[in-house]
This record gives C-alpha cells, sequence and structure tokens, in this order.
C-alpha cells in the first residue's frame, strides 16, 4: 500500500503573499466589475438608490444606444489603421535590431542597447510641447495629411507609437535572442546561410512566442493610448476610439451608465485579443524561466 503524501504546510509568508495578491486582482477586477454592473441599469434607478444597491431591473439598452450615439465603428476603424501598422513595424524594426545586437558583431552594441532601455525611462510629458512644434513644421503631401504636415495625420501617430515603443520591444527580443544557442547560428554559417536567411530563416521562426506576447503588449499599449491623439490630432472623425467617449457626454448632464456601457465597449477589444493570444503571452513570459 503506497504511502500518502504529506500535505505541505502553508508558510505565513507565502499566505501573506496569496492575501496580497488577491487584494491586487480584486482592487484591478472592481472597477470592470462597477462598470458593467452600472452599464446595465439605468440612470434614475442608480440616482435614485445609488450605485451600490440591489437592482430593479436590469437592461441592455445602453451598449446600443452607445455604440450608435458614440459612432463608435468609425472610432474603431480609425483605432486600427493606427495601431495594425504602427505595432507591426515596431516588431520588425525591434527584431531587425535585437538581431544584429545579438548575433552580429556590430560595434557598441551594448552601449546600443543600454541607450534604447535608457529610452523607456523618459517620461512622454515632457516631450509633448517640443513634438507638437516639429510635428506642425514638418510637411506631408495632401493626400497624406489634410493639414499638408505631420500633425493631424495617421501617420505621425503611429511614427509616434514606433518610436516609444521600439527600445523596449528591442530590449525584450535582444534578450531573448541570447538564450538561442549560439550553435545553431554557427551550423547556419558553416551551411552557407547568408544573415538575411538567418534572420528570416531561423532566428525569427524561434522567437514566435515572445513576438506573440510582445504583440499582445503592444497592441494593448498603443490601443489605450489617448495622450497622443489628444496631442497631436485635432479633426475629430480621425480620433481613435479612446476618444469617442466624448461623444457620450452632454454640455449640460452625462449619464455615467450610458458612458459605463461605452466604456465596456471600447476595452472589449483588448480582451478578445488577450483571450485570443494569452496561451503565447504566457509562453513568452515564462520562457527562460526553467533550464533544460
Amino acid at each position: 500500500m503506497s504511502a500518502v503524501p504529506a500535505r505541505r504546510r502553508l508558510r505565513p509568508a507565502r499566505a501573506l503573499l496569496h492575501v496580497f495578491l488577491a487584494l491586487v486582482a480584486l482592487g484591478w477586477l472592481l472597477p470592470l466589475a462597477l462598470a458593467v454592473y452600472a452599464s446595465l441599469r439605468p440612470y434614475d434607478e442608480t440616482a435614485r438608490l445609488g450605485y451600490f444597491s440591489l437592482p430593479e431591473h436590469l437592461t441592455l439598452g445602453y451598449y446600443g444606444e452607445a455604440w450608435t450615439q458614440a459612432d463608435l465603428p468609425r472610432y474603431y476603424l480609425n483605432t486600427l489603421i493606427i495601431v495594425v501598422p504602427a505595432m507591426v513595424v515596431t516588431l520588425l524594426l525591434a527584431s531587425f535590431t535585437a538581431f544584429a545586437i545579438a548575433r552580429l558583431r556590430v560595434p557598441g552594441r551594448r552601449t546600443l542597447l543600454i541607450v534604447f532601455t535608457a529610452g523607456n525611462l523618459l517620461p512622454p510629458q515632457v516631450l509633448i510641447t517640443p513634438l507638437y512644434t516639429l510635428y506642425t513644421l514638418i510637411p506631408l503631401p495632401a493626400w497624406l495629411s489634410d493639414s499638408q504636415s505631420l500633425y493631424d495625420s495617421y501617420l505621425g501617430l503611429i511614427l509616434i507609437h514606433v518610436a516609444f515603443q521600439f527600445g523596449f520591444c528591442v530590449f525584450v527580443l535582444a534578450n531573448f535572442m541570447r538564450t538561442i544557442p549560439e550553435e545553431i547560428n554557427e551550423a547556419a554559417l558553416v551551411d552557407g546561410a547568408g544573415v538575411w536567411k538567418r534572420y528570416w530563416r531561423l532566428t525569427l521562426p524561434l522567437c514566435r512566442p515572445v513576438l506573440a506576447a510582445l504583440a499582445t503588449l503592444e497592441f494593448t499599449w498603443m490601443y489605450n493610448d489617448f495622450l497622443w491623439a489628444l496631442v497631436l490630432m485635432s479633426s475629430g472623425d480621425k480620433l481613435p476610439v479612446t476618444s469617442a467617449l466624448n461623444n457620450l457626454r452632454g454640455q449640460f448632464f452625462t449619464d455615467y451608465n450610458l458612458l459605463a456601457a461605452g466604456s465596456v465597449l471600447v476595452a472589449l477589444p483588448t480582451l478578445i485579443v488577450f483571450q485570443l493570444l494569452h496561451k503565447q503571452f504566457v509562453a513568452g513570459l515564462t520562457l527562460g524561466a526553467t533550464k533544460g
């Protein structure tokens, strides 16, 4: 008869860690749960009973109203026009640079990686005024920008996202590529593979998990951006979806239950993307956590 393995004792430090993590998770989920709850209740009911009260009846009417009143389909399209090219260009350029730093004998590559990493520490707010001035001075053809400058153009927002996310992606990819055995690269060299073939056919396929993790993060960060669209755009019909919530605010009165429904609809694409890529995201985060 096999012995029953002894149950591990839960140490006080580990119990405190679990309690802390549960409280952090609750702190993140509570506002979302409250927004969903408020979006399902009529405004007159919450005004009379308060938001932290039991509902008399629930309705999905606010979601249809928010969808049409805020013109969300158009703003979703604006967001895709900005986010998808910015994400693809960022990951491509970062993978090029990370491959050069990790696999090629580039002079000063360590210093270059430090510079890219340090760039992530720069607060974007300090660049608002110089970037705004610079964007108004850079000319663009009329078919690319109605203002005939980089200001108030999709290209301007794409470039700013690429610039600010590039360093982080280079740092992550370069460190991951260094974990790939050097023998694989040497074998490809012996077989006569050039730099492009070693990058495109050998290294990049091995980076799929970390690229999926970065794609999830980058999509979320770029999609949720509100600052740069507010600063570098003036045409209301070009703004991304995070700015569309302003269409649900009245001049003298704001229905916060309607605004909550709009917020849930705006947040929905990021939840869908994470749900589709969560396995690759977790795999990318745990790479290198174990040996062997």
